[in-house]
Formats: structure tokens, C-alpha cells, sequence
């Protein structure tokens, strides 16, 4: 590594000749591959942004100019840059990198991300906060096409406009297919129109033509509406001028001269920019350019091939198996809708799209929209089922009360990706989604033991006249066999799977099955417990429990949730009412912190949850 070795800061980087930074560009590909072919993680985002973010380090002043990575999955080649190279073989790995940018991990770092959109707001946020500190460093803001179609973007492109804060905006647009001719033409226009020489003038003529009596300010809007015309004509930045941004692009995201002299130029502008930039998502590393969905978010691979290093595995994840069912369900039933927000493939439901396009909407990173969408189509009849992953629901969470429940709107929810997630980490983890649907009024919560059940509860949630949820992990099932035959479950009805005298186990969904191993440990001590899969989170089989907790007075509730407000708050407040004396209750679950990243069974560990964490407890209860 001739040149990244020697890059320990962005003040080394602007050491070299623009002539190395190509080479520079190459030897950062080369780690990101090989590193992320062990660690997994984000790897054609990644790659799609090597020039672009060498060019933006080259040109501004990290870190007192601020820049952001909106979600920050894309900002591996910022982190080499930027002091981390020595640990960059810790990506994504426990007390490593994390794979998104994080305030607390690097000064270089402005803003913690993970969630999608909220970069504009947020460099906005920053640039007023300068703006009052009589501080003139600069802002800049990088976005991607996806992220784009979400409302809250739009938000901040309304009030930076408004207000018209210096900020630098960078569409990152890996999607747009365009002309090389027509490409290469505006490229050098933006790159002219960006020019301080060509702004000053576009100034002084704006200003002289406003003082010309009586018809100053008819040239001046002539001359503006020529201006905006050709833009127009060769761009597509009138939806961004229209916001009061000024605009310049499209350019080639892999030109880093380009680059580099239109940041320059932007870099003297006071007001708020979008710079428009046309990148290739994979770039540099064929199988990522050839399929760049299945390497936007992937697991350890050969570099040579692409091909995953997994070991094969028979039993097939959650998220197959809730794609598959829901195919089998809607070819029976005319009116299940399956609704995502820009997961598909995540979500399983590449297959229903197939099979029933024209009942599948894929309504962009837009969460609130897609939950509000879903309770339109219920009002005529239909059954949408919305799928989508348990921390990117939390974004909808008033159209779920609001628009859903009120109500009492037959939408289906289906939270995948719930508990501990993994090695994405805090932003990613579904720790929470027990706790903010159960306060819902009318909502039922269901959180399955194993892949056949949440079959029975997918049923379930169909035939059901209202509002409805369940959650499942991210991964493989267990591996009981599919019942061919789906029966639904009859609401609020638990189910006793193990006896015992000396505790009573109640657990829900992925806690289930470490709760019947942690049953085995005990009982090989002479400790016997009462094992209950609880199904239902809301509503409780109160009756079940009350009369269990009557006869067995030592309680555990097992949980892959934050403790707060979730399952175990539920079991304790339905005892409390039911006014059962001498009850000692412990809730095993998330404590009040934002969980690291991590393999999920490592973090399961740390946290009590597995089986031997479980018996652990139970014995330090009953001792």
C-alpha cells in the first residue's frame, strides 16, 4: 500500500499529487474488498463513493468542515482516511469499527447515522448552529438517490432552501441512466457554471440589470428564466431549484479531476448548493457491479469469485419462510396486498412480487407513507400486509396509531428482523418494537417460537379484523417441520410446554427455545420449572398466567426486548391487577442502554439470553 500507508489524516491526503489519487482510489478498493470479504457488511455503497470521498477530504478541511454520510454505510473509504486504517480489520466486529459513521468513534464522524434521509436536516441543523457561532467553515452533506425518495429528506431540502443556509448538498445518484454525451456536456457546464469568476458575474449582471429604471427587474426575471430554461434543458435540476438550491450536474462520480475542481468551485458559494453526482454502485469489483442488490449488504465471500464463503444450511431463515407462506396464503385470497419500504429481497417477498405484481408496492424508503398507503387500501377491503424490518418501523409509528388503530384498520404488520440483529448494531437491533406497539390501543403483538408458528400466526393476522403484529429474528429458523396445513391461533392463547414445582418461565418468541434448554440445565440440579411460550404479548392469557403464578410464586419473563414497557411490564402490571400476593418477579431482557454491535449469538450471551444466561438468573432468583 504505497499510498494509503502513508495516510494517517485528510492533512496527509492533500500531500499528495492529484495525479496519485487515482492509485490512491485503487488501494482503497483493494482493502474494503478484502476486509468486508471476512467482516461482511456494506460493500457496493462502499465502493460506489472511493473518488467521490477522496475528492470531498481533498478539497474541504475535516474536521471543522463537517460532513455527512447519510445512513453511513457507504463511508468505509472515509473511515481509512481519517486516522482509523490501523483498525479497519475490526469493521463491524465486537468493540471494532462500527460499519455506519458514529460521533462517539472518530471526530471526523458529524453525526451518527444508520437510518436513512436524515442527513439534510441534520447538516442544517449544524449549519445554523455555525451561523449563530460566527463560524464560516463549511457543510456538506452526502446523499444517495435512494434516500431521496423519503419525506424527511425533502423536509430539509424545504427549510435549507427557505432560509438559504450555506450548505452543500451531494447527490449521490447510483441509479440514473444517462447519455455519455449529454453527461460529459453538463459535467463541463457545472463545472464552468460553478466557477467563482462565472459567479461573480452572474452576481454583479443580476445586480446591474435589477438597477435599470423601470425595466431592471423585467430583464432581471427574464435573465433568470433563461438561465433556469437551459438547466433545464440539460438537466434535471429544476425539481432542486424549485427548493431555491442552486444546482449543478449531473458529473461523473469516478472523474476525480472533475471532482475535485467543481468541489473547489462550490467550496467559495455562500448559499445553499446541490451538486449532483452520477456514481456506479460496486465500482472497481466486478461481482459487486454485476449484482449490486445481493452485495449492498452481504456476508463473508471469496474475493476472487464473489461467491459466500457459508457453510450450506438446509434449514431455511425466517424471512424465507414468511415470503413463501405469504405466496401460498395469497393465491387463495385475492385480496392480501404485500407492502415494503425498499426491502423486497430483505423482506422475502421478491417471490410475491413475481408472482402478483400487480398487488405488491414497494413504496420507496418511505415508512410513514407506506404504513398510511396500507390503511388506505384497508378501507376497501384489502388485506396489506406491511413488511418491514422491526427498527425501521419505529419511523411510522404515528401513522400506526393514527391512521391504523384508531380505527381499527385490518393491517397486518410483519416486523422481521427483531431482537438483537447483530453486527449492524444499535441503529439496526429491534429492540423496542414490544414496548411501542403494545401501548397501541386495540394492537395485538404476537412474536413466534419457531418458523411453523409464525406461519399459524401470519393465518392468524389475516383473519383478523383490526390492527395486528408479530415480530420474528433475523436468520434461521429452528427447524421444525412445516405443517402443510395452516391453522390460525385463537387470539391471547398461550401454551404450557414444560412442568415444573419451583419457577415459572414465561417466555416470548426467540427466548422460547434458550428458555426449554435453561429448563433442561435446571433440571439436572433438581430445580423444575414451568415453561410457558406466551405467543401474545397483547393481549396476555391472563387467566393462564394468574393461575400458574397462583400456585408457582417465583416468576421469570424472558424477553428480546428492552425490559422497559415490553413483555415482562406486561406480565407484572396483569399480576399486579389481578392483586396475586407475594409474587417475586424477574424480568430478564435489555437493560436501558443501546446495545453494541456484535454476532447475535456473542450479544445474546453478554445478555443473559441464551440458556445457560437463563438458568443463571433463575438460580441467583431461587438461591
Amino acid at each position: 500500500m504505497k499510498y494509503l500507508d502513508s495516510i494517517n489524516s485528510p492533512q496527509d491526503l492533500k500531500k499528495l499529487d492529484r495525479k496519485e489519487l487515482p492509485l490512491l482510489a485503487r488501494e482503497i478498493r483493494e482493502v474494503i474488498i478484502n476486509t468486508v470479504s471476512r467482516t461482511g457488511g456494506h460493500l457496493a455503497p462502499s465502493l460506489g463513493v472511493v473518488e467521490l470521498t477522496i475528492a470531498i477530504h481533498y478539497v474541504f478541511d475535516a474536521p471543522r468542515d463537517k460532513i455527512i454520510w447519510d445512513v453511513g454505510h457507504q463511508a468505509y473509504a472515509h473511515k481509512l482516511l481519517t486516522g482509523r486504517r490501523d483498525r479497519f480489520h475490526t469493521l463491524r466486529q465486537y468493540q471494532g469499527l462500527s460499519g455506519f459513521t458514529k460521533m462517539s468513534e472518530s471526530p471526523y464522524d458529524a453525526f451518527t447515522t444508520g437510518h436513512s434521509s436524515t442527513s439534510i436536516s441534520a447538516g442544517l441543523g449544524i449549519a445554523c448552529a455555525k451561523y449563530l457561532k460566527n463560524d464560516t467553515s463549511k457543510i456538506i452533506v452526502v446523499i444517495g438517490d435512494g434516500s431521496m425518495t423519503a419525506g424527511l429528506a425533502f423536509e430539509g431540502l424545504n427549510q435549507a432552501g427557505d432560509i438559504k443556509k450555506d450548505i452543500i448538498v451531494i447527490l449521490n445518484d447510483n441509479e440514473m441512466s444517462i447519455s455519455p454525451n449529454v453527461g460529459a456536456f453538463s459535467s463541463f457546464l457545472s463545472r464552468k457554471l460553478s466557477a467563482k469568476y462565472f459567479m461573480d458575474l452572474r452576481r454583479d449582471l443580476g445586480e446591474f440589470l435589477k438597477s435599470l429604471p423601470r425595466v431592471g427587474d423585467n430583464m432581471y426575471q427574464l435573465a433568470k428564466r433563461t438561465e433556469e430554461a437551459l438547466k433545464s434543458f440539460i438537466t434535471p435540476g429544476m425539481l432542486f431549484e424549485a427548493f431555491d438550491f442552486d444546482y449543478f450536474g449531473p458529473i461523473r462520480g469516478h472523474r476525480l479531476d472533475h471532482l475535485i475542481s467543481t468541489l473547489q468551485n462550490v467550496k467559495e458559494m455562500r448559499e445553499a448548493i446541490l451538486l449532483h453526482v452520477i456514481t456506479k454502485k460496486g465500482k472497481g469489483y466486478p461481482p459487486a457491479e454485476k449484482d449490486p442488490i445481493y452485495f449492498h449488504g452481504v456476508g463473508s465471500f471469496e474475493v476472487k469469485t464473489g461467491n459466500s464463503v457459508s457453510r450450506r444450511r438446509d434449514i431455511p431463515t425466517y424471512t424465507e419462510v414468511f415470503g413463501d407462506t405469504l405466496v401460498d396464503l395469497a393465491r387463495k385470497n385475492e385480496k392480501i396486498i404485500a407492502v415494503t419500504a425498499a426491502m423486497p429481497e430483505g423482506t422475502g417477498l421478491k417471490k410475491f412480487a413475481e408472482n402478483f405484481p400487480e398487488r405488491f408496492f414497494d413504496v420507496g424508503i418511505a415508512e410513514q407513507h407506506g404504513v398510511t398507503f396500507a390503511a388506505g387500501m384497508a378501507t376497501e377491503g384489502f388485506r396489506p400486509v406491511v413488511a418491514i424490518y422491526s427498527t425501521f418501523l419505529q419511523r411510522a409509528f404515528d401513522q400506526i396509531l393514527h391512521d391504523v388503530s384508531l380505527e381499527r384498520l385490518p393491517v397486518v404488520f410483519a416486523l422481521d428482523r427483531a431482537g438483537i440483529v447483530g453486527e449492524d448494531g444499535p441503529t439496526h437491533h429491534g429492540l423496542f418494537d414490544l414496548s411501542y406497539l403494545r401501548l397501541i390501543p386495540g394492537m395485538v403483538v404476537m412474536a413466534p417460537k419457531d418458523e411453523n408458528e409464525m406461519r399459524r400466526m401470519l393465518k392468524t393476522a389475516l383473519e383478523y379484523n383490526g390492527p395486528i403484529a408479530f415480530r420474528y429474528p433475523r436468520g434461521q429458523g429452528i427447524g421444525v417441520p412445516l405443517e402443510e396445513e395452516i391453522k390460525p391461533l385463537k387470539i391471547g392463547e398461550a401454551e404450557i410446554l414444560a412442568h415444573g414445582k419451583d419457577v415459572l418461565i414465561l417466555a416470548i418468541g426467540s427466548t422460547v427455545l434458550p428458555s426449554l434448554m435453561a429448563q433442561k440445565e435446571l433440571k439436572e440440579q433438581n430445580i423444575e420449572a414451568t415453561v410457558v411460550n406466551c405467543r401474545f404479548v397483547k393481549p396476555l392469557d391472563t387467566e393462564l398466567i394468574t393461575r400458574l403464578a397462583s400456585d408457582i410464586p417465583q416468576i421469570v419473563t424472558v424477553e428480546e426486548n428492552v425490559v422497559h414497557g415490553g413483555f415482562g411490564s406486561a406480565v407484572s402490571e396483569s399480576l399486579s391487577d389481578a392483586g396475586i400476593p407475594n409474587l417475586r418477579i424477574l424480568r430478564l431482557g435489555i437493560p436501558d442502554l443501546f446495545v453494541e454491535h456484535g454476532a447475535q449469538a456473542f450479544l445474546r450471551s453478554k445478555y443473559g439470553l441464551d440458556g445457560p444466561g437463563i438458568a443463571r438468573a433463575v438460580k441467583r432468583m431461587l438461591s
